[in-house]
């Protein structure tokens, strides 16, 4: 019952930061030390990334991590942290609605108070139609208000991956607009137009949806200050911690080959102890 009220909390406290009048930064995670490591810079919660936890285990992105498996780290995530934790669940990990049922009710049970949803078919790479991802969307939300907690729901949407099926970059934003009206009236929190990056484009969502809006950190995507200044609510990092942890790793990894580095190795702020400190906490 404890756990319970403290997940009920950290929901609440969850959406508000969506409504907070500032904009929230989410380095995404991979696993629990990156976590507490958000946490000890006053983070206020932690998102992870599918991309990222599945690379770190050995499987490519795409739910070829064992479900099973994300939730265990799902689980050790939360508990390593006393702030809200939003999972990227892609699309699901489900081919039905009562699977997809079953794997939410799951989800909930690791502690986690967020989800990322993605509305394009793994099967088919395509995407998946308005009505039956509005569905999908009515169910977890379902699931979640029968369980006790207020699941902040992301729901993301893959149009501008799939820019090929679309003709010009107005239809693309066209059905963007569609997708994300379907999903707010469906009871999504959060829209996530994946991929996008034109500041027309998104200033159009932010005030046509009048709903948060997440933007993925691409080459190209105005600067934060300006995504601010239009309105974006939500910025995510996917992969790209992760992407710059293993550039670090691979610099001086070439260094040490021409025996050079040792000495950004033994000045290297972050010690033993610290990390210490990040995982025994009193």
């Amino acid at each position: 019952m404890k756990d319970t009220k403290q997940q009920q909390i950290k929901a609440k406290q969850f959406h508000a930061l969506h409504h907070s009048g500032k904009m929230l930064v989410l380095p995404n995670v991979w696993d629990s030390l990156g976590a507490s490591l958000l946490e000890s810079l006053d983070y206020p919660a932690i998102a992870t990334a599918s991309a990222s936890i599945a690379y770190t285990n050995g499987y490519n992105d795409g739910e070829y991590l064992p479900f099973d498996q994300l939730l265990t780290l799902l689980t050790t995530i939360t508990k390593s942290v006393n702030i809200p934790v939003t999972a990227d669940i892609e699309s699901g990990y489900a081919n039905n609605y009562i699977q997809l049922e079953e794997n939410v009710k799951k989800l909930i049970a690791t502690g986690i108070v967020g989800i990322n949803i993605e509305d394009t078919n793994r099967e088919t790479n395509e995407l998946i139609p308005i009505n039956i991802q509005c569905k999908r969307i009515e169910i977890i939300k379902s699931v979640s208000t029968n369980m006790g907690i207020s699941l902040f729901i992301n729901a993301r949407t893959d149009v501008y991956i799939h820019g090929e099926v679309f003709t010009t970059p107005e239809s693309k934003l066209q059905e963007t607009l569609k997708r994300g009206l379907a999903y707010k009236n469906a009871g999504a929190d959060c829209l996530f137009p994946i991929a996008i990056r034109q500041k027309e484009d998104i200033k159009a969502l932010v005030e046509e949806l009048n709903m948060p809006i997440n933007i993925l950190t691409l080459p190209s995507v105005p600067e934060l200050n300006i995504l601010k200044e239009i309105g974006v609510v939500r910025v995510s990092l996917g992969p790209a911690f992760l992407k710059i942890a293993m550039k670090a790793m691979k610099d001086i990894a070439l260094k040490l080959k021409n025996l050079e580095g040792l000495s950004e190795i033994t000045s290297n702020e972050v010690t033993s102890d610290y990390l210490k400190k990040l995982v025994i906490k009193k």
